[in-house]
């Protein structure tokens, strides 16, 4: 074979086995906090700016649990953990070296359009307004959620319609409001039987709407919609403060310091999520990592705060830090105690 066939073979070889842009898909809340990251890392290394995709956080771990060729993702963000369903998923798959990272915390907001005045609702006020079946007045059965406006629910609220924009089914932020807001109350109502504390159907109804993996989208909706709430990550709610606000929940407000010391009850943790296997494969992938644990970024003090972060404090980053710059592995322990740390 001719010296030029064996470099053109050769160039063949590295094309099918080494990528020099970074591929990442996954929460839509995680999303802006990356993408800052992913612009940064393009203005210091050079490298090509990642592709960032809002595909919510189960259609990310779909999509980066499919399989462990170059064509798959090489990150994925999560408002979430992994759920021990995922990691079988990716195992099966042949994506068996997962490094897990946190990248700080956030809370669910319940927002409005800033015309409105302050207010402030419980769980179980969101609960029977979302609730696709409520107990009967005499609490012993459950019937179709009849309610359409909020003071039907509690007199001191206001006589206005019940409209709420929140994520769809496929949303990390669906998944932790179902667990903290829905199952949550379910617990206190006897009504329920055998699903108390599990139950979490939203009413199919047209009162909630699901809107996508957007959260702009839902901040232009309330903007518009004045009678109606949205539901999304606290970030969005920070970014868009002159056109919406809050509501308190269970008389807390959402704040960076209520959402960091979990006073807010629908506070969470954020993730992004690792391919080991390709960090030798595709360029850039450990300085992407190193850069987004870096304390400017998201520590104390780090600029992703001005966008809505709330950071963990620094023995937390100097867990996250350790993980991955050892490349843990994610195993099904840690997944199954929900963390990244072993």
């Amino acid at each position: 074979m001719s010296a030029i066939a064996l470099l053109s073979v050769a160039a063949l070889s590295v094309g099918a086995n080494a990528r020099d842009q970074i591929k990442i898909v996954g929460s839509s809340t995680v999303y802006p906090f990356t993408s800052y990251v992913a612009e940064e890392f393009k203005a210091t290394t050079g490298n090509p700016t990642p592709v960032v995709e809002s595909t919510g956080t189960g259609g990310g771990m779909k999509i980066f649990c499919s399989g462990n060729g170059l064509d798959t993702p090489d990150f994925t963000n999560a408002s979430r953990p992994m759920k021990a369903s995922e990691f079988k998923i990716c195992a099966e798959n042949g994506v068996t070296d997962i490094t897990g990272m946190m990248v700080g915390f956030d809370g669910i907001a319940v927002a409005q359009s800033k015309t409105n005045g302050a207010i402030s609702l419980t769980k179980e006020h969101l609960f029977l307004a979302l609730a696709e079946e409520v107990p009967s007045k005499d609490g012993k059965s459950l019937i179709k959620n009849p309610y359409k406006t909020w003071n039907e629910i509690d007199a001191k609220l206001p006589n206005r319609k019940i409209t709420v924009y929140g994520p769809p089914a496929t949303s990390g932020t669906r998944d932790s409001f179902d667990e903290m807001v829905m199952e949550a109350a379910s617990k206190k109502l006897d009504a329920y039987g055998d699903k108390k504390g599990k139950y979490k159907a939203i009413r199919q109804d047209g009162v909630f709407v699901p809107a996508g993996e957007n959260d702009n989208l839902i901040v232009q909706k309330l903007t518009k919609d004045t009678s109606a709430f949205g539901i999304f990550g606290y970030s969005f709610l920070e970014e868009n403060g002159d056109k919406i606000n809050g509501a308190d929940v269970d008389g807390v407000a959402p704040t960076s310091e209520n959402i960091s010391s979990g006073k807010y009850p629908i506070s969470r943790s954020l993730y992004i999520y690792a391919k080991n296997s390709h960090r030798g494969q595709v360029k850039g992938m450990d300085e992407f990592l190193k850069l987004y644990v870096d304390a400017k970024m998201i520590g104390q003090k780090g600029v992703l705060k001005t966008i809505g972060l709330v950071p963990m404090t620094e023995d937390e980053l100097k867990k996250v830090q350790a993980a991955v710059l050892a490349k843990t592995k994610l195993t099904e322990a840690m997944v199954n105690k929900h963390t990244i740390l072993p």
